[in-house]
């Protein structure tokens, strides 16, 4: 069986248990909520809110991410599910590619219904006049930003999760290295809704370093998570 296809099938697998479990919904969904509404009552002045709004998207992703990645491999860690998978010959690029894929789609789910939250309570959206090529480079900046994302939470997943106290080493790990994706998103975001006067095409370049970024811990993820679990 080829990697793509084993791959393909662990990331359905993930994403059968959370659509039976409802974790994402019952525990992610309002964490990243509850954090979007606590932001507006922070900042209560509606000026501060639009400005700062893409910031603070992409900090209730990043919260959401570290939970989403313990539930990831908890699911694996707790039952020995993740050492049978390598002891029954399952390509380890594949358990990644298929982890990756599952956290990148419960991710873009969680970033739309965010995107939806700010334009109510931070009354955000694109101006009439770049209303296509702001979507246009909405939409690109999600998905790069969510494979990036999904790239690097699975490869320290799988690396904490080997560890005691794996609760708070994720955090240690993940957080600096999303960094370039936190400045790169929220940048994007900025131009696509013109933030301080920001314009459309100065986004595409943080559109091209989430894209470089995301390919770069993909590789690399793939390349080294066999080693790091084995480990």
């Amino acid at each position: 069986m080829s990697v793509w296809r084993m791959a393909r099938l662990i990331a359905a697998k993930d994403l059968r248990i959370e659509r039976r479990s409802h974790i994402v919904t019952n525990q992610v969904l309002p964490f990243a909520g509850i954090t979007i509404v606590v932001f507006a009552f922070a900042l209560d002045k509606q000026n501060v809110l639009q400005t700062v709004a893409p910031g603070l998207v992409w900090l209730a992703t990043m919260f959401s991410l570290l939970v989403l990645v313990q539930r990831l491999f908890a699911v694996e860690t707790d039952d020995g599910a993740l050492d049978a998978m390598r002891v029954a010959g399952i390509d380890a690029r594949a358990i990644y590619l298929g982890k990756a894929m599952a956290l990148a789609a419960q991710l873009l789910l969680l970033e739309l219904l965010l995107v939806g939250a700010a334009a109510f309570f931070y009354d955000q959206s694109i101006p009439s006049d770049r209303t296509f090529s702001g979507v246009v480079l909405l939409v690109t900046t999600m998905l790069c930003a969510t494979c990036g994302l999904a790239a690097v939470g699975t490869l320290y997943g799988g690396l904490a999760a080997g560890f005691k106290g794996s609760e708070t080493l994720l955090p240690l790990l993940t957080l600096p290295a999303v960094a370039p994706v936190l400045i790169g998103a929220t940048k994007a975001f900025e131009s696509a809704v013109g933030t301080a006067g920001a314009v459309v095409s100065e986004g595409w370049q943080w559109v091209g370093l989430l894209a470089v970024f995301a390919v770069a811990f993909g590789v690399g993820g793939t390349l080294a998570f066999g080693a790091l679990i084995d480990d």
